[in-house]
C-alpha cells in the first residue's frame, strides 16, 4: 500500500465508493483552488478512477492531485494519521456523532492540532451508518428544506472553502491602481474642450450655463479618470465638433 503523504497537508478529503470518474477530477480541482492536496478514494467503482479520461478533464490543471491521490478498500485504511474526521450527511442520524453546520464546527477545529479528514460518500446513496459512526463529527451543509442534494464535487467545493476561510483564508488581490491618473490640468483642459464643444453643438448657452460645468467637473472628478481616458473624452469631444460631410 501507498503510504500516507507527509502532513504538510494536514487535511484529507476521502471519497468513499465513488461512482463517476468526472466527479473525482472536479473534486481534485475544488480541493487545488482552495490549496489542498491530500485526496484518497474508499473502494472507487472503476479500479482506473483516477487515470479516466472524464476525471482527468474536469481536474481542469489539478491533476497532480489525481497523480497523488490514493487508492484504498476500507475507510479505516483511509483515516490512518487523521484525527479528526468529518463525515457529510444530508439529514442528521439517530445515533452517531452529533451534527454541525460546516462553518460553526470548522470555527472551532481551526485552532486545534488535528489531522482533519473530511469524508464524502457515494454519488447516489452517501455515507452509511456504518462510516459516519467512524467519523467524530457530522457535517450538514445548510440547504433548501424541499431540496438539499448536491453534486459531490460541489459538496467538496463547499467545504473546501468553508474549511481553508476558517484557517485564514487567501487574501482577494485588489485591481492595482492605475499610476497614469490624469492630473487636475488634465481634467481642467477636458472639461475646457468639453465647454467649447457644448457650446459648437448648441447644447450649452454660454450665457445661462448654471451649473452644468460644475456638475460636469464632479463626475470627471468621481471618474479618477486615466490619461488614457482624458485623451479618448478630448477625441470624441473633437469629432463632435467636426462638421460632417454630406455624401
Amino acid at each position: 500500500m501507498t503510504p500516507a503523504p507527509a502532513a504538510a497537508d494536514p487535511t484529507r478529503f476521502v471519497l468513499v465508493q465513488p461512482s463517476h470518474a468526472g466527479n473525482v477530477g472536479a473534486a481534485a480541482r475544488a480541493m487545488k483552488v482552495m490549496g489542498f492536496s491530500d485526496l484518497v478514494l474508499v473502494q472507487p467503482r472503476h479500479a482506473d478512477m483516477l487515470q479516466r479520461e472524464e476525471a482527468l478533464a474536469l481536474a481542469s490543471g489539478a491533476t497532480e492531485v489525481l497523480a497523488r491521490a490514493r487508492v484504498v478498500d476500507t475507510l479505516d485504511e483511509a483515516l490512518a494519521g487523521v484525527t479528526w474526521a468529518c463525515a457529510t450527511a444530508m439529514t442528521p442520524r439517530d445515533f452517531g456523532p452529533a451534527t454541525f453546520a460546516p462553518r460553526a464546527h470548522f470555527a472551532g477545529l481551526a485552532g486545534s492540532a488535528h489531522h482533519v479528514a473530511l469524508v464524502f460518500g457515494p454519488e447516489r446513496t452517501g455515507l452509511s451508518n456504518d462510516d459516519v459512526y467512524r467519523c467524530h463529527a457530522c457535517l450538514s451543509i445548510p440547504a433548501h428544506p424541499d431540496y438539499g442534494s448536491l453534486n459531490l464535487a460541489q459538496a467538496v467545493q463547499i467545504l473546501a472553502y468553508d474549511w481553508r476561510q476558517a484557517l485564514g483564508g487567501y487574501a482577494v488581490q485588489p485591481r492595482t491602481a492605475d499610476a497614469r491618473l490624469a492630473d487636475g490640468a488634465a481634467v481642467a483642459g477636458l472639461l475646457a474642450h468639453w465647454q467649447q464643444t457644448l457650446q459648437d453643438i448648441g447644447f450649452l448657452d454660454p450665457a445661462a450655463p448654471k451649473k452644468l460645468l460644475p456638475r460636469l467637473r464632479q463626475l470627471l472628478n468621481r471618474a479618477q479618470l486615466t490619461t488614457e481616458e482624458v485623451h479618448i473624452l478630448r477625441g470624441i469631444a473633437r469629432a463632435a465638433s467636426t462638421p460632417r460631410q454630406r455624401g
